[in-house]
């Protein structure tokens, strides 16, 4: 084979790779949104409600300047979680994303004290990944209904659950290796 043959064939074959990874994401991504509790609206205006808190929260000089806040929402709930350096502008984000549309509440888990470091972060991320494997796989708990955030250790757990979920996924959080504290920001619903 010539080199301009084989330059174009390993090219196709980078696209193709990037075509895969692209349709099984987003097959994964229709999958998770069916069986999903909420309606389609409400995981669009969650989505919406996450963009709209981030913006004001980056376009307010006392909340932009030094602060670590993480916005992650669930059919209305806006949870605020990281660190800040003041009481002022842990209460100032609260009040800045409480205003938006379709917020029904805010749960301000924003914690006082210094940003976390990227080591911790990455920490964090495996945290998740392993408390949502665990979820998945246990045949008590709806997995794809919870959504996980660790900050610092910190596991939050959000989503539509009955009484008897809610109880077993903190039960299943609780045990996983590196949590500290499990906090429960739950929807409940009647069996």
């Amino acid at each position: 084979m010539n080199t301009p043959k084989l330059i174009l064939t390993c090219t196709l074959l980078a696209l193709l790779q990037g075509c895969a990874a692209a349709v099984v994401a987003g097959g994964a991504t229709a999958v998770t949104s069916a069986n999903d509790r909420r309606t389609l609206g409400a995981q669009i205006d969650d989505k919406n409600a996450v963009l709209k808190a981030q913006r004001a929260l980056a376009d307010d000089a006392l909340t932009a300047e030094g602060s670590n806040i993480n916005v992650t929402s669930y059919n209305g709930v806006l949870l605020l979680t990281g660190q800040t350096r003041s009481e002022q502008i842990r209460q100032q984000a609260q009040a800045l994303v409480s205003k938006i549309d379709g917020v029904r509440d805010v749960q301000n888990q924003i914690r006082l004290g210094n940003n976390t470091a990227m080591t911790t972060r990455t920490r964090d991320g495996w945290i998740s990944t392993k408390v949502k494997t665990q979820l998945l796989a246990d045949e008590q708990v709806s997995g794809l209904n919870i959504k996980v955030v660790t900050e610092n250790a910190e596991v939050f757990l959000m989503g539509i659950v009955n009484a008897q979920e809610a109880a077993k996924a903190v039960d299943i959080a609780r045990h996983v290796d590196g949590v500290a504290r499990v906090v429960q920001a739950f929807e409940l619903r009647q069996n």
